[in-house]
């Protein structure tokens, strides 16, 4: 074998063997990539309770009405539902805070029942009656001490199924924040006292994780159209109570 061939298969090799040498090395950082780190630690948990007084309101009705066309029952609705947005407004509760949750129009059906023979009664006989239009919304309240103004206005206007009433805070990630905060030190207090305890020394912190639990206590009512449609009928006093966010942390340390 001549010198320039002899050359050209030696560079192959050395090529060849780097490529290995560079596979081999990858898959080695690669397995200590997914080792985990041998240290001795300890893992505390830890609990922060924050309350806060709700600072807005939220209820939800509805507006319906009954025609022998689409387009009656849909007018009627829609003249309904201005009023109860009209005097909601005149309470100073903003647009975006007046939500539409449903539309819908559907077929309405009465029920017969058909005459019996001696040994037989046919099944009720099913006709259609017109139509019922039903737009459903949600409001906001941003004053809690106009909820029950609210409420009132809501049904003397003519809307009906007033329900769902709650009480909320309006930013929760603040309550969580401060109950988040107590966790913690809740946690770096019981570790500092066990590691004391167990003649060890605190290095860092390797892993952390939380949980909430959000306890509103809020106030919750139903009230139809009948109870709230005479315009002299006083606004509802409605209790806001408070609502309380508990967070649960679980802190591990590494230890010596």
């Amino acid at each position: 074998m001549n010198t320039p061939e002899l050359y050209k298969w030696a560079k192959i090799a050395l090529i060849m063997l780097v490529v290995f040498l560079a596979v081999t090395s990858l898959s080695g950082l690669k397995h200590l990539r997914e080792v985990t780190p041998a240290y001795n630690s300890i893992t505390i948990s830890g609990e922060g309770e924050a309350f806060a007084i709700p600072d807005i309101a939220t209820f939800s009705f509805n507006v319906s009405a009954d025609a022998s066309t689409v387009a009656t029952a849909q007018e009627t609705v829609t003249k309904k539902m201005d009023a109860v947005l009209k005097a909601l407004q005149d309470l100073n509760i903003e647009e975006k805070d007046i939500k539409t949750s449903d539309y819908s129009v559907y077929p309405k059906y009465v029920y017969g029942s058909m005459p019996c023979s001696l040994n037989y009664c046919p099944p009720s006989e099913q006709r259609q009656d017109g139509y019922t239009a039903s737009h459903s919304v949600t409001v906001k309240v941003r004053k809690t001490d106009d909820a029950g103004k609210a409420l009132a206005a809501a049904g003397e206007n003519g809307a009906t199924n007033l329900s769902s009433l709650s009480f909320a805070v309006d930013n929760p990630d603040q309550i969580s924040q401060e109950a988040r905060k107590l966790a913690i030190k809740d946690a770096m207090e019981k570790a500092k006292v066990l590691s004391r305890e167990l003649g060890v020394k605190l290095v860092r912190v390797v892993s952390f994780s939380d949980s909430s639990s959000d306890s509103p206590v809020p106030y919750y009512t139903e009230a139809s159209a009948g109870g709230l449609q005479s315009r002299d009928a006083k606004a509802p006093t409605l209790p806001v109570g408070e609502n309380k966010v508990r967070i649960q942390v679980s802190v591990t340390y590494e230890i010596r």
